[in-house]
């Protein structure tokens, strides 16, 4: 069974939007665990933007419920991330002036400082993944680095669909980059721009184990409400 996990941070952006307390993404995190979710998403970042240090807390502090935790590398979100002591831990390139995460960590350039990042977090015993764009060179690397996954940008892919282009190129990468991974170890992981289209044509790969969605899940469930969404997703990875 493939796994779904659900980022919440818009439902902090929202709530920032008033300076209030409604809504509330401790309690989001608390509704979709109860829809039989895998997993809830979050990303910590430097500028605090939507996701602030206390939810992050509170979210991983709710029993039974799988965080994954997002965060660039800079030392003091490093620091942050251990006190918080999610499950899961997912590492992404962040630039502040960026409206969300433009493409995948340059792995090559950053191998010294991602190597200890990663065994930090294996002595405590998180899982970490990498956000990485869908090259076999990434791939190869992730594995070098001592990753336990690593999650593929879906991005191009998903806006080739969204915009009716021809989009059979990027696919064949990342179902390349997912093989490639699967049979060397790596647990497979997808992410980034995804909606119900190119969610469905994904799941045809069958090394992706895990699909992490948030924008597109918050968005619709202005129409639709957020059990409903959810439950169709549950349908078409599975």
């Amino acid at each position: 069974m493939k796994r779904l996990g659900v980022n919440i941070d818009h439902v902090a952006t929202i709530r920032n939007a008033r300076g209030e307390a409604h809504p509330c993404p401790i309690s989001v995190a608390k509704f979709i665990k109860k829809k039989g979710i895998n997993s809830v998403t979050i990303h910590l970042r430097e500028d605090r933007r939507h996701i602030k240090d206390i939810d992050a807390k509170k979210i991983c502090s709710i029993k039974g419920l799988k965080v994954n935790l997002e965060i660039s590398t800079k030392n003091k979100m490093i620091i942050n991330a251990i006190k918080i002591k999610p499950n899961f831990v997912c590492i992404v390139p962040e630039n502040r002036k960026e409206i969300t995460t433009e493409g995948g960590l340059d792995l090559k350039n950053n191998k010294k400082k991602i190597k200890i990042i990663i065994d930090k977090f294996k002595k405590l015993n998180i899982r970490t993944s990498l956000f990485i764009n869908p090259t076999l060179k990434n791939i190869l690397l992730s594995k070098e680095l001592g990753s336990d996954c690593i999650e593929i940008h879906t991005g191009t892919f998903s806006n080739l669909v969204k915009s009716n282009k021809v989009y059979f190129k990027e696919f064949l990468k990342i179902k390349k980059c997912s093989k490639l991974a699967k049979l060397i170890g790596i647990e497979v992981h997808a992410g980034h721009g995804l909606d119900y289209k190119s969610t469905k044509l994904l799941s045809k790969i069958p090394e992706i184990e895990e699909f992490n969605i948030g924008h597109f899940i918050i968005g619709e469930s202005i129409f639709y409400g957020l059990s409903k969404v959810i439950k169709n997703f549950r349908k078409i990875i599975n």
